[in-house]
Formats: structure tokens, C-alpha cells, sequence
């Protein structure tokens, strides 16, 4: 698990494609600390397994799943990757649970400067338009954002400077994908939802959760 606040922006050093998959070799030199062969960390939002860690960098293999469904299948060498290390039981969870696990590719389409901020607009595939709210928390490229701004096809993030200076949207481009996961509360909710509905005198129901403001109560 992790949080969505990114450690730092390592760089791809390698990538050995393989029959089923490839490796890849990330220059980093902070989430190394600590870390062995086995832990997991997350790379542009996708969780991966560390190995071969030395101080100055680690490797990992991805499956062509993995690389299909998500944008680790478009990285180069020199490719500038968001690194994060799992939490502990002491970590401070400032930003949401990110599991690490991409439900979409979305798509950059521009960066709006507003004084030492930056407005962001991401494209988004319809089939996880219903996980996503105004205000709601969402990782882009591993990064945890609160979308600030909500349309059919798009969302907007409002990114600080210190976000923009320490992660990769700096370095997308119009049309670039970006991973997307989705926060895991609104999937619960959606899981819920279906099995009270076939459950006759379930306790739990659209009504009760839009009351407690999980769901909206409109059909």
C-alpha cells in the first residue's frame, strides 16, 4: 500500500525486454534506503517488487500485463519515473491509500500556469467516470491529487510548486498517457451497492449511504 506522495523522481537506467515481460533498472538513490530484495515500490503509480537494490539502484520485472495495461510499455531509457516506497504501520498517511494497482490509462492534455501554480487536465476513459467526484482524491502517475475540477471526459488537479518540481508532470506533453487508479472507497461502495440490492432486507442501501454522503441519492 501506499500513499501517493511521491519520494522522488528517479530515471529509467535500463530496460531488457523480455519473452514475457521486460526488467527494468531505475537510477534512484532515496527509496533505496532501507530497502531489500522483495519490498514493494511503486513506479509512476504501478506497484512493482525491488530487486538487485544497491544504494544508486534498483530492479524490477514487469509482466506484459502490466506493461499493456498501463504506461510502464512506453518508458525509455532516460524516461524521469515517480518512485514510492510502501507505507509502515509508523507512516503518515498525508495523502489516500493507493494500492498501486492502475485501473486506466488517461490522457495529459495541458498544464495551465497560474502564478507559482499549475492547473492540470487530465483525460479520462467513461468507464471510470463513476468512481470519480468533485473534491474526490485520485493518483495520477502515482501522485495523490484531489480533482478540483469534474467533466464528462476530463478533470483538472491543482498542482503546487513543489508537486510540479519533484514528480514527472513537469515533463508530460499534450497527449502523453498518464496512469490512473481510482480511489478504493468508491469501488467498496459500488461492491456494496450490488449485493445489498439482490439482498432483500439488507440494512444497507442507496438511500442510507447518500444520507451519510457516499453516494448521490438521484438513480
Amino acid at each position: 500500500m501506499f500513499t501517493g506522495l511521491i519520494e522522488e523522481l528517479g530515471k529509467i537506467r535500463s530496460i531488457t525486454r523480455q519473452a514475457s515481460g521486460a526488467r527494468l533498472t531505475v537510477r534512484a538513490k532515496i527509496v533505496t534506503e532501507g530497502t531489500k530484495d522483495g519490498d514493494s515500490i511503486a513506479v509512476n503509480g504501478v506497484c512493482l517488487t525491488a530487486l538487485e537494490v544497491s544504494p544508486t539502484a534498483f530492479a524490477a520485472d514487469v509482466s506484459a500485463e502490466t506493461l499493456n495495461v498501463t504506461t510502464l510499455g512506453r518508458l525509455a531509457v532516460g524516461s524521469a519515473v515517480n518512485l514510492e516506497r510502501a507505507v509502515t504501520p509508523s507512516t503518515r498517511l498525508g495523502g489516500h491509500i493507493v494500492q498501486g494497482h492502475v485501473d486506466a490509462r488517461g490522457r495529459f492534455i495541458a498544464a495551465i500556469p497560474e502564478g507559482e501554480f499549475w492547473t492540470v487536465r487530465i483525460g479520462y476513459p467513461k468507464e471510470i467516470g463513476k468512481y470519480l467526484i468533485y473534491k474526490g482524491s485520485i493518483a495520477v502517475e502515482g501522485i495523490s491529487l484531489t480533482i478540483a475540477a469534474l467533466a464528462d471526459e476530463w478533470f483538472e488537479i491543482a498542482i503546487i510548486p513543489k508537486t510540479w518540481n519533484v514528480t514527472n508532470l513537469s515533463t508530460l506533453k499534450s497527449g502523453d498517457e498518464v496512469n490512473l487508479e481510482t480511489d478504493m472507497i468508491a469501488k467498496y461502495v459500488e461492491r456494496i451497492l450490488g449485493f445489498s440490492e439482490t439482498r432483500p432486507g439488507s440494512t444497507i442501501t442507496r438511500e442510507r449511504l447518500a444520507e451519510l454522503g457516499f453516494v448521490s441519492g438521484e438513480q
